[in-house]
């Protein structure tokens, strides 16, 4: 009998993507949860998500082998509670949210790692007298900000000055509580330690500004062992925070590479997390030789499903689904089409605009079929305001995501300028 594999927001793309797995013969993928419930929004009522979830569970007339998820905040965080009702493997809540909740996270990695993880502290964004806190605890300018649970760079702030403090807090005081509300009802479920109840959702963070060569690990945990199969760099626009594109693979020295394994695995198996992906985001200072622990993440990072298609040949939701089936992960390497891959943003870098004009599908698929291989996914729609796009960061919007191939950097970056001279978006009532 075919397993059932149930997919928290599972839209067309990523159904194509499931269907060439490996043993994708032998499984049902079913969609758990309206996608457009999680991608086109950020506003999550959790608690409804769930009773949606459930029921659409309930009234199956099958076995329930596995339920999944590739996805950030909220489903990261509902699949621990799903997974409890319906007897299927996962990690669980606590020992994720020693991952998700960027204060217990950082107090965990203290304990194990303290020398790559930087000056931290938690602060109220309501608080008055937070900047004075934060001097307190040890940080001074510059130092970065962001809420104590967030998804993406939304609401990532570098701080220099009392000024850039104040334009963050009021951000903060406008937006977090839709952060805050949903994160604080998952908080209600798990046991928490003392001085962690405390750093609630509509908390942040203040940490010790940290930076190098920035790369993304991908890795599992399955009964107790630590697996690190991947590393893929995030390469930021020149001066700015916001990124330009992800490379796989890495193009880090293998001695650095192999310590960032070294520090996942250390503190991988300390947080308790068993049977389920994860990703941590380090940065290398190239001139001091500093490894930092920047975040972890507990789920593959989506954005590289398309990276690992096009030089391993298979997306790594093979890793989700074994996992959550109870297989050893059956990824392979290199049997792709391309020895290089990058996942490149198409950003605008306006306070907001207006998207006067994107281009129509044929048009996209004009463009994209002058190298092969290539796929564009406008992000934007006609008439849409800039700040309406979900899970942006603080300094710019990707108006499109452009995935490509090649076999060797230098091509792969000549042929995305090629693409970006066919790609013609239009924007009007711009705020510079």
């Amino acid at each position: 009998m075919k397993k059932n594999v149930f997919v928290i927001g599972l839209n067309d793309i990523n159904r194509e993507r499931l269907q060439r797995l490996r043993g994708a013969d032998e499984i049902d993928f079913h969609g758990v949860i309206d996608p457009a419930l999680i991608y086109e929004t950020e506003t999550f009522n959790i608690p409804a998500m769930l009773e949606t979830a459930e029921r659409q569970l309930n009234a199956f007339d099958g076995t329930i082998d596995a339920i999944v998820g590739y996805m950030d905040f909220p489903v990261s965080t509902m699949l621990p509670l799903l997974c409890r009702k319906f007897g299927t493997r996962s990690v669980s809540l606590e020992a994720l949210l020693k991952c998700e909740h960027k204060y217990w996270s950082r107090v965990v990695q203290r304990e194990v790692i303290p020398d790559n993880v930087p000056k931290f502290t938690y602060f109220d964004p309501f608080d008055d007298e937070a900047l004075g806190r934060i001097g307190a605890a040890g940080l001074a300018f510059p130092f970065f900000v962001k809420p104590i649970k967030s998804s993406g760079s939304r609401l990532g702030f570098r701080i220099d000055s009392p000024e850039d403090f104040d334009h963050a807090v009021t951000q903060f005081r406008e937006e977090i509580g839709s952060i805050a509300e949903p994160f604080d009802y998952v908080l209600g479920k798990a046991d928490l330690p003392d001085g962690i109840r405390e750093a609630n959702g509509g908390c942040c963070m203040a940490e010790q500004v940290i930076g190098g060569r920035q790369c993304t690990l991908e890795g599992y945990v399955q009964d107790g062992v630590v697996t690190c199969y991947a590393m893929v760099d995030s390469i930021r626009y020149p001066q700015v925070l916001s990124f330009f594109y992800y490379l796989y693979p890495s193009q880090l020295p293998e001695r650095v590479q192999k310590k960032m394994r070294d520090l996942a695995g250390t503190v991988m198996a300390h947080t308790g997390y068993d049977n389920s992906a994860f990703n941590i985001e380090f940065f290398w200072d190239e001139i001091q030789d500093q490894i930092w622990l920047l975040e972890i993440n507990t789920r593959i990072a989506q954005a590289h499903c398309d990276l690992f298609e096009k030089v391993d040949g298979l997306s790594h939701q093979q890793v989700t689904v074994d996992l959550g089936l109870g297989r050893r992960p059956d990824m392979p390497r290199g049997e792709g089409a391309y020895k290089v891959a990058a996942n490149f943003f198409y950003r605008v870098f306006f306070a907001d605009a207006t998207a006067a004009r994107v281009p129509p599908p044929e048009e996209i698929e004009a463009v994209a079929a002058r190298v092969h291989g290539t796929r564009i996914a406008p992000q934007v729609k006609e008439g849409m305001r800039l700040k309406d796009l979900p899970e942006q960061d603080a300094y710019s919007y990707a108006a499109a995501h452009i995935w490509m191939g090649a076999n060797k950097l230098s091509s792969l970056l000549w042929n995305y300028e090629q693409i970006l001279k066919g790609l013609n978006f239009e924007f009007s009532d711009i705020d510079e």
